[in-house]
Parts: C-alpha cells; structure tokens; sequence
C-alpha cells in the first residue's frame, strides 16, 4: 500500500484530532507538573498516555506504524 491511499483530506483531520487531544492532554499534565499537584497528575499521564495510544493505533489500524507498545 502506497501512502498516497491513505493519506487523504480525512485521515489528516482524524490525525489532526488526534494531535491536538494529545496536546491538550500533556498540557492538562504539565499544569499537574507545574502545580505540584500528585493526584490530577496521576489522572493527567494516563490521560495523557491513553492519547498517545488512540494514535499510534489509529497509525497503526492504517498500516503506518508497527503495533503500539508503551511501557511503565
């Protein structure tokens, strides 16, 4: 498969989406950080890490990246 099939108007939309609910996560995370406060950083690196993942396997669904596989 080429990555003109599947670069197109709506992947880069979803893709846009995606990076920008990882962006805002990390920083919802860094304010955690910067605050010093341990209980919404701990919300805010799983949300921020559950972004992480809905891209990589968006990217992977489309045969882009090799399957996800993040560690603690």
């Amino acid at each position: 498969m080429l990555l003109s099939d599947v670069i197109d108007d709506g992947f880069l939309a979803r893709y846009r989406a995606l990076l920008d609910a990882e962006d805002e996560a990390f920083d919802e995370l860094e304010h955690a950080f910067e605050d010093g406060d341990r209980a919404h950083f701990a919300a805010d690196l799983a949300a921020w890490r559950e972004a992480i993942e809905r891209k990589l396997c968006y990217l992977h669904r489309l045969g882009l990246v090799s399957p996800p596989a993040l560690t603690s």
